[in-house]
């Protein structure tokens, strides 16, 4: 499927812009909270999963980037899909990002309540959750102008948010705010750098990913390019910038306060820097948490909706959702569609009992990450590639892989794998039954028999 008008119309990007947006788009909750329960997991060694996390993630972008580059398509990863695998690949890989969304984005609107509550201790949960919801849905409605604006002034405030722990941290280091509640410690043996193996190591990899989890996004917003050589070059500075900001802000915490004195309640970096008396620190964090949870969040409905409306499109939904209003730019049944499943999630986030719902979140990401394997498939399928390609391509697959698989090896991420499972068997089953309806041809007798007298008379 082409790029439709609607594409068209939206205003093109630089390639330092899709760069800036791909920046904010990424650095979430995920990063902020989710590296606390990695470094819990392999100490440290935490350093080299965010290493090897970037190395993998960037080369399944690498492989969307070149498809989108021979091939724009408005349906990027999914559209890919079904021109490698057929429509079951399309229709599965599309319905597979959406439930997935859907159900991160309960979790991502209660993460933000409970930051909220920080301030407004007495206040109910779902409010903050509807108040972000509809904030959220009316940044959608602004249409892209009002998406790249407000998205590009939230990846400069969380990226000025991580610099500045990286200069309040090194000023620490250097003494300027007293000697602090613990001794700065650098670990110098293997056993004091990987103090729970190689076991406490693979789980930690996923929460590496999720860190740089949202090149999906990218690969949607790629087609605006003003060049579309330009997508990997892109996705190549989005995610140097990331790796090294990443790696440097966890490195200087873990140098700070030794690496089992962080709890996954908290932030490893307001951990740190509560080391030293620091005024304001929980609060300024805070509100990093409450910008990074919602930029992502606005990210992820953007997504969605761009999906949901190419599955229309493609006729793997129903076409009615296809349909766009204000000078054809904002898909209004599929913002309404979207809308219904974030307050399911929400609903769900707020009853269900927490390790049941965490479970379903965990699947959700885990299903985002089944999604590069069929980015990395479709490129080794419509694409000729070189020896070097080819190793970038398995290289990353494997990478992948070995976080998928590392969840196995923890109590926390453990039920997440096999629930995502169960996902992934539920909406096979569901593409297994839509494929009989597909090809299912048209029964029309008079249609047979003229095509046969055509071929009598032919011959």
């Amino acid at each position: 499927m082409k790029t439709k008008p609607a594409e068209q119309k939206e205003k093109p990007l630089k390639w330092w812009q899709l760069s800036l947006l791909g920046v904010a788009c990424t650095i979430g909750t995920g990063f902020f909270l989710g590296s606390s329960i990695a470094i819990s997991m392999a100490g440290p060694s935490v350093l080299f999963s965010f290493v090897l996390a970037a190395l993998g993630t960037y080369f399944v972008y690498e492989s969307l980037a070149k498809m989108t580059i021979a091939d724009p398509q408005s349906g990027s990863f999914r559209s890919y899909a079904k021109k490698a695998y057929g429509r079951w690949a399309g229709f599965s890989s599309g319905w597979v990002y959406w439930v997935s969304e859907m159900l991160i984005m309960g979790s991502q609107m209660t993460a933000l309540s409970i930051f909220t509550r920080f301030w407004f201790p007495t206040i109910e949960l779902w409010v903050f959750a509807c108040i972000y919801a509809v904030l959220g849905i009316g940044v959608i409605l602004t249409g892209t102008k009002g998406f790249d604006r407000i998205e590009n002034l939230l990846a400069v405030l969380k990226i000025a948010a991580i610099v500045m722990f990286i200069i309040l941290a090194s000023l620490a280091l250097f003494g300027i705010f007293g000697p602090g509640n613990e001794q700065t410690t650098i670990p110098r043996t293997y056993d004091a750098f990987v103090p729970n193996g190689i076991a406490g190591f693979l789980p930690s990899l996923i929460y590496g990913f999720y860190g740089f989890a949202g090149i999906e996004i990218i690969g949607l917003l790629a087609v605006r390019l003003e060049e579309m050589k330009d997508a990997t070059k892109s996705g190549k500075v989005m995610l140097f910038i990331l790796a090294i900001i990443y790696v440097t802000s966890i490195g200087l915490a873990l140098i700070i306060v030794s690496w089992d004195n962080f709890t996954t309640d908290n932030s490893p970096f307001v951990t740190a820097l509560n080391n030293y008396a620091i005024p304001y620190v929980p609060h300024i964090f805070n509100g990093v948490f409450i910008i990074a949870g919602f930029s992502t969040m606005v990210a992820s409905l953007f997504a969605v909706i761009r999906i949901l409306v190419t599955l229309a499109e493609d006729k793997d939904a129903p076409s009615f959702l296809a349909k766009r209003i204000k000078n054809n730019t904002i898909a209004l049944p599929a913002v309404g569609l979207t809308t219904a499943g974030v307050i399911i999630s929400i609903i769900l986030s707020l009853v269900m009992p927490g390790s049941i719902y965490e479970y379903f979140t965990t699947a959700a990401g885990l299903m985002l990450l089944y999604n590069w394997f069929f980015i990395i498939g479709s490129y080794g399928r419509l694409q000729k590639l070189t020896t070097g390609e080819n190793i970038k391509r398995f290289t990353g697959f494997a990478l992948v892989l070995l976080a998928i698989i590392g969840t196995l090896f923890h109590d926390t991420s453990r039920p997440g794998f096999y629930v995502s499972m169960l996902f992934i068997v539920v909406i096979a089953i569901v593409t297994l039954v839509m494929r009989h309806f597909w090809n299912k041809k048209p029964k029309n007798p008079n249609k047979r028999e003229s095509t046969s007298l055509f071929k009598k008379i032919k011959l």
